[in-house]
């Protein structure tokens, strides 16, 4: 009997424990992927705490997983092949019935499957996923950077390309960590006049080195609003900081039409008062993840432009002290785990 290794938690919030399992086989439409990498994500706290509808334990967390096809299953063979090297994020498959996927709007899917939510996910040596998940890696991008593409990198990415801004528009980035140091890369790549928020002056060669153009230090005396109006105003300001009161911060600085794009999950709401919008026309928007094509776009373009994400690589043994590293804070940027 063939067996593969799984990182679960057996009960919310509970330990991580490395187990074996018998190899499964993938059902009509879907593929089975042996894991070379896979990132982890602040949202993975969601389902190891059992904090979403519809999570089952034993949960095998991971939604940033690359690797290659191993096995196809019934309906796949004329679009996949064996040996393909392939992405799986945030967006795992959809229903294709729902209203959504009906307009052919398939990321706010009614019934996403969510890789470690709906099935089990690449915290392991391989995972069987929807044929219609997989984006495929471009050469050249190796296995642990195309993984955080599948999520940290295509949220950036998409929230900035479908956003109002156009090249030489101000876009203002709302923190640099594992989100925002991808975020502020993309944004010069597209040709914005790019601005990084983070907080505290020494963070600011950093910023630099991204290639932002200004800095804005949100613990500074001068409002970070008053620092974005005495720039011009900003077009976008893409808030990839979990923190209401950090995101509340810079609404007064969009210009007029200006739009504000929520790509972290702040648990705590928002002051921002119908004044502050109506007057110049301002918008607030939730940007989901995107597709697997948005998914191949963001690592081609990323290809492309030299971007890669800032990770620090830890085997799959180590799973409990990487997902420990992301949640503490620990980890600057991107944890991604190997099987090996």
């Amino acid at each position: 009997m063939s067996t593969y290794r799984v990182a679960q938690v057996a009960t919310a919030d509970g330990p991580f424990g490395i187990v074996e399992r018998e190899v499964p086989r993938p059902g009509p439409g879907e593929v089975r992927v042996a894991v070379d990498a896979c990132g982890v994500c602040h949202s993975d706290s969601a389902f190891v705490g059992g904090l979403l509808p519809g999570v089952r334990f034993p949960v095998v967390p991971g939604h940033e997983i690359a690797g290659r096809i191993e096995e196809l299953g019934d309906g796949t063979r004329s679009v996949r092949q064996v040996g393909e090297r392939v992405t799986v994020g945030w967006f795992g498959g959809s229903c294709h019935h729902c209203v959504p996927c009906r307009q052919g709007d398939f990321i706010v899917c009614e019934n996403l499957k969510v890789p470690g939510w709906a099935y089990d996910g690449g915290f392991a040596e391989s995972v069987i996923v929807p044929a219609d998940a997989l984006a495929r890696i471009p050469d050249g991008l190796a296995a642990t950077d195309a993984g955080p593409m599948a999520c940290a990198g295509v949220t950036t990415f998409n929230g900035l390309r479908r956003s109002s801004a156009r090249p030489g528009d101000l876009v203002a980035v709302l923190g640099i960590g594992g989100l925002g140091h991808l975020g502020v890369r993309y944004a010069v790549a597209m040709g914005f006049e790019t601005v990084a928020i983070a907080r505290g002056a020494a963070k600011e060669d950093f910023a630099r080195e991204l290639g932002a153009h200004h800095y804005i230090d949100s613990t500074a005396d001068t409002p970070v609003a008053d620092a974005l109006r005495s720039l011009g105003g900003a077009k976008v300001v893409l808030a990839t900081a979990a923190n209401a009161e950090a995101i509340t911060a810079t609404v007064d600085g969009l210009s007029h039409r200006g739009e504000l794009v929520l790509i972290g999950a702040a648990p705590e709401p928002m002051s921002i008062t119908s004044g502050q919008l109506l007057l110049s026309g301002r918008i607030i928007r939730g940007h989901p993840s995107g597709t697997a094509q948005d998914v191949q776009d963001t690592m081609e373009f990323s290809v492309l432009h030299g971007i890669r994400p800032m990770i620090e690589v830890m085997p799959l043994d180590r799973t409990a002290e990487a997902y420990d590293r992301m949640l503490s804070g620990a980890a600057r940027f991107r944890m991604v785990l190997t099987p090996h």
